[in-house]
Order: C-alpha cells, then structure tokens, then sequence
C-alpha cells in the first residue's frame, strides 16, 4: 500500500471531480444476484455523494466479477437516478462491434440524454508482441504495409519512482505475451466468441464517431446511418493502459481519455504523455485526462486495513488463474505466498490507497499533481458492500471539504493555478453537451 507518510511538495492541486469504475465483485460466501444488487447500491450512494459518472467494466467468464454486460447495468443504473453521468470502461472492440456499442449507449441515450459515456477499450487476445485487440494481434495477420508501425513507447524505468508524492512503481512480471497468459486468454476467447475482423483502433473510433453525426461513408458513395444513434447525446472516451497507439489515437482525434492507474501504475505518466503529445482539437479543444485508481476508506486506518484483506489474493487470482476469484472474506486465513507471487501483485497493492477519507484524498491530491489529471476514477473492493459504499461516502465527504476551500481561495494561489483552473474548466465545458 502506498506510504502517504513521504514528503510531498507544496504545489497547489486542484480537487477535480470524482467518478466511479464499478466491477459488480461477488463476494466470498455470496452469488451473482447479489454482487449486481450490491453494484446497484453502490451506483445509488455515489449519485448522492456527488459523483460526477459511473462506469462499468467488461469482464467475461469469470467467477469473481458479474459486470460482464456495461450497457445493460448503465441502462438500469439510468433508470434508477436521476443526475449522474452513465457509462462504461470500457466495451471492449474484441467482442463488439463499434457499430453495435454505440447504438446500444445511443438507445440509453434517447431515454437518459445528457448522461452516457462509451468507453471503447481495444483487449482482445494476446499474439506475439502485438497489441491487445488489435489488427495484428490476429494470429497470422501481418500488419497493414500502407501503416507504417509507429514508434515503440519507451518502457517504464524498473525501479519505483516517486513524482509529485505519487509513487510509481516498476512493471509486474507479467506479461499478455507470455505462452500461458495467451492460452488462458484464448481458451476464454473460445467461449465468449470474437470478432473475425477487428479494425484499426482509430477506424473503430471512427465508425463510433461517424454513426453518432451524420452517418459512416459506405463504399457505394452513400452513407450508412442509424436512427437510434444519429445526433444522439453520447460521449465518447477511449481508454489507455500504456502510452501506446490507444492514447496516440485519442489524442490525435481529439477525445477525452481514461488513463490506468489502478491497472497499469508503471505507465500512467507516459500514458497521459503521449495523449497530450498527440493531441489535436477534435471532439475536445484541448486535451481530458480521467484517471482510474484503486480506493478503500473507512473511520480509521485500522479499520480500513481489516477491510483491504484479501486484495492481494485476489490480484494474483486476475493475473495468475481464472481471472478473478470471489473477493475472500477478510477474516479468512492466509493464504501462502512465494517470492513470485507477491511480486506478481506489489505494484497494485503498493499503489491502492487505503487509509481514512483524509489519507485517501492525500493519495488523490498527488495523483492528480503527478499527472494532471482533470478528473479521477475510483474503484473500490471489499468483501461487504456496507465498506464499499461507506469508502465512496468518507472519501467524497473529505474531497468535497478540500474543494470547498478552492472555491473560498485563501489567497495563496499563484497565477499558474488559476489558470490551471480556467483550461480544466474549458475542457469540463466541452465535455458537457
């Protein structure tokens, strides 16, 4: 867990708006109907703490985690609220068509309008040292000779870094190019079922964007157009893992993007980067960067580390066995660990933020320094949602009285940070319909 007890700098940092990244985990002793009751939960005490979106993620064909349908859940979690943005991170292109995600968003959209987000993730199935879900990560599929491949992102140092109080730890050994992670990757893929022709990340995003204007180009000369989706209030984010092509091409189409921090801590800085590196106004004026992190709050530190037992095994679980396992029950025994194994799982423990409301938002206020974040995203997992729901509670309370003294100013505030303010600000405006 990570050691807010460091020296930090004194540089001011804005207390940008909070979201959520639900995942519906079942929890040791209970069942899938449960799990998504307990996500509807959570969806209702974020909307009244004041969060700004809720996401849900896609994750088929595991035991521990039932958020495998994001645009069913966000239909229903619209159904259930009445101001909170809707969405999810992210559908994954590897399944779905983008034409199908963006009219299934569009028709929550028709009935909810000015509250859906689609997250378009690239995962697909590991081949060499290909990217996830992309063209060339079929197997056999050469990559196009009219795309010239772009440059290699440089690997993260192999050392933890701290930067602006954030610690930044090295990569785990783990790799989606490794034979038995492929294996296991595929023999899910068999069952869930994949798509044979998975374009581009940026003609995906394209086709996304086209359909929700005024239609695709078509090869005939006409245009492709849908009802459901034509005009409709649907904000589209792509999400990055690393400082590849997926935050290149957010950047280059001008797109908000959702950075890992919670996934991928090793990477998040050239991640975020390379977006801005690559940005041209487009979808945005200037560039938005949400960033996912992983949070537990409770009344005392003491109380909040009883709570985060089981974390660790479950992380080895996504990254070593069936893709997750029930969250265990925090009193339940300790399970063994080798050497391997625990460095399998350091860079997420080191990086999730447990503590009280108060240490929690210490943790926020260096990620969004380290980063320059304009909103973060919050995942929170426990055994019992009475703590899930209880954490989003402390922590919103304790970053709602830190904005609270941003608005009121204390007279300290350099010229810099106003117009931090003033560009966050544009690019909140832009995001709102």
């Amino acid at each position: 867990m990570t050691d807010l007890t460091r020296e930090q700098p004194g540089r001011a940092v804005r207390h940008v708006p909070l979201s959520v990244l639900e995942l519906a985990p079942v929890s040791e002793g209970t069942g899938p109907g449960e799990a998504l009751a307990a996500a509807l939960d959570v969806v209702a005490t974020v909307e009244a703490e004041g969060y700004e979106r809720i996401w849900f993620a896609e994750h088929h064909t595991t035991p521990g985690v039932v958020s495998t349908s994001p645009a069913v859940l966000a239909a229903v979690a619209a159904e259930r609220t009445r101001r909170i943005r809707v969405g999810s991170g992210a559908v994954l292109l590897a399944h779905t068509p983008p034409a199908v995600a963006v009219e299934q968003f569009a028709t929550i959209a028709r009935l909810h309008p000015g509250r859906v987000d689609l997250g378009l993730g690239r995962a697909g199935i590991p081949s060499g040292g290909a990217a996830p879900g992309s063209r060339d990560a079929r197997a056999g599929a050469p990559a196009p000779a009219a795309q010239p491949a772009a440059p290699a992102a440089p690997a993260p140092p192999a050392q933890d870094r701290w930067v602006e109080g954030l610690l930044v730890p090295p990569p785990p050994p783990f790799s989606l190019t490794d034979p038995g992670i492929r294996e296991r990757f595929a023999a899910r893929a068999d069952v869930v079922g994949r798509r044979a022709e998975i374009g581009d990340y940026r003609d995906e995003l394209a086709v996304a964007l086209d359909l929700l204007g005024a239609g695709r180009p078509a090869r005939t000369g006409e245009r492709v157009v849908s009802g459901v989706a034509g005009g409709a209030d649907v904000q589209v984010w792509a999400l990055a893992s690393s400082p590849g092509e997926s935050a290149r091409v957010a950047g280059e189409l001008g797109l908000p993007l959702a950075a890992n921090y919670h996934v991928s801590p090793s990477s998040v800085l050239e991640t975020v980067a390379a977006y801005r590196d690559a940005f041209r106004p487009g979808v945005l004026p200037a560039p938005y960067v949400l960033v996912s992190v992983d949070v537990l709050a409770a009344a005392t530190a003491e109380r909040a580390e009883a709570l985060g037992r089981g974390f660790d095994a479950w992380v080895l679980a996504i990254r070593s066995e069936s893709g997750s396992i029930p969250y265990p029950h925090p009193d339940a025994p300790e399970r063994s660990w080798t050497t391997a194994e625990r460095a399998l799982v350091a860079d997420r423990v080191r990086t999730r933020f447990v503590g009280t409301g108060e240490v929690v938002a210490d943790g926020l206020e260096a990620l969004v320094r380290a980063t320059g974040a304009d909103e973060l995203l919050l995942t929170t997992i426990a055994h019992d949602v009475e703590a899930r729901t209880e954490s989003f509670r402390l922590v919103a309370q304790a970053w709602a009285r830190r904005r609270a003294l941003d608005v009121e100013g204390d007279g300290d505030e350099t010229a810099g940070g106003a117009q931090h303010d003033e560009r966050a600000a544009d690019r909140a405006d832009a995001l709102v319909p």
